[in-house]
């Protein structure tokens, strides 16, 4: 069995020491895990955050919470991630999300697709990033996306890859990552209208019609 662990989602600060601060008392207090969101309102961008963190800190884990897939290409993400994994000594984990804001994508001149669609993109980026990490040539053909003959370097310190996380809600979302994650981020919230409005009816227990 494994241990229980506890994690914290932080935004941001002010200032690179507040940041830093930020990371040391989270490391402090006994928390396992810093993770950042992914937005693009008043957040900081994850993967720089995670490398300030984990430079603040001696045994914090850090990772995304979680990155929105349509906002990057998955050969972006898996190589930022193995650079990170490597930097760190083997403490990231990397979250991965299908995205839910439809006004982030509006502002980044981005189709605000379906959530099946979305979702369906998650899963072909999820493979790619994996079989990148795990090493060796990858040539993947897909309806989302086609890479020819692509090969990491440096390789991730964690193997077979970083633990990976899926978060999100809905039935596909949460196959998906039932198939394909090292963990789940169960959020029990499903955003609904371009992600302005949070449903958060499955979170009370109740089934409601």
């Amino acid at each position: 069995m494994k241990p229980f662990r506890f994690g914290v989602n932080v935004w941001g600060a002010a200032s690179r020491a507040e940041w830093m601060s930020k990371a040391r008392r989270v490391e402090a207090l006994g928390y396992a895990t810093l993770t950042v969101p992914d937005h693009l309102g008043e957040f900081f961008s994850p993967m720089p955050a995670l490398m300030s963190a984990a430079e603040a800190t001696t045994r914090l884990r850090v990772g995304t919470n979680v990155l929105n897939n349509d906002l990057r290409h998955p050969v972006l993400v898996a190589r930022e991630a193995a650079t990170v994994d490597r930097l760190t000594d083997g403490r990231l984990q990397l979250g991965l999300g299908a995205g839910h804001t439809k006004s982030e994508y509006d502002e980044a001149g981005l189709p605000y697709d379906a959530g099946a669609l979305r979702v369906e993109r998650l899963a072909e980026a999820v493979t790619i990033i994996k079989a990148l990490l795990e090493g060796g040539a990858v040539t993947f053909a897909g309806r989302h996306y086609r890479v020819t003959g692509h090969r990491l370097h440096p390789p991730p310190v964690q193997q077979p890859h970083p633990p990976i996380l899926i978060g999100g809600n809905g039935p596909a979302l949460l196959s998906l990552a039932a198939k394909e994650a090292d963990l789940v981020g169960l959020s029990g919230i499903t955003f609904r209208e371009g992600g302005t409005k949070a449903d958060v009816s499955r979170m009370d227990g109740h089934r409601r019609g």
